[in-house]
């Protein structure tokens, strides 16, 4: 049982990571509850205090990585039109079949939004929906960061499992 659970929290760990791209699937909190379900199922334990703590850091991430995309727009100048723009972008460039959609979406949809409001000023256009592009770029590092490090942990966590089941190979 202890390896189906571990299984399956590694496939929520890998789809967390995917989710760090792919703006649908929410990445640091398919991660993080990985490791709720490790600790609650198995004997592999995080900490109380670990948990805790890493439950308010994936909310903050989450909230973050919508907000500087917006944040972004409206620093570099855009307006509402602009915001809905990204949104509506981010949304259709999820099911555009190109390879980066979901980065080209946004920033398609702010430079929509923006030329609607700033059609003499095509550069400021390109410099709001370049703020979309940064507040993306920005998420996704921020999202990398918490995946990989909960990552890691439940490496850490489950290398004594891996270790014991494979004794008979190390000796």
């Amino acid at each position: 049982m202890t390896t189906l659970i571990i299984i399956i929290c590694a496939i929520l760990l890998l789809v967390g990571l995917l989710g760090c791209f792919v703006p649908v699937v929410p990445g640091p909190p398919l991660a993080y509850i990985a490791l709720l379900i490790l600790t609650a199922f198995t004997d592999y334990k995080c900490s109380d205090e670990f948990l805790w703590q890493w439950a308010g850091i994936v909310v903050l991430v989450t909230i973050a990585d919508f907000w500087l995309q917006i944040y972004g727009v409206k620093k570099f100048g855009g307006t509402k039109k602009a915001v809905n723009g990204t949104m509506i972008g981010l949304i259709v460039g999820i099911f555009v079949p190109i390879p980066m959609g979901f980065i080209v979406g946004p920033f398609v949809g702010a430079l929509i939004g923006a030329y609607l409001d700033e059609k003499d000023d095509i550069i400021k256009v390109i410099k709001i929906a370049s703020g979309a592009l940064i507040g993306f770029i920005g998420g996704l590092v921020l999202k990398l960061v918490v995946c990989f490090y909960l990552i890691r942990e439940f490496y850490l966590t489950i290398q004594v499992y891996f270790e014991s089941l494979f004794s008979f190979v190390l000796k």
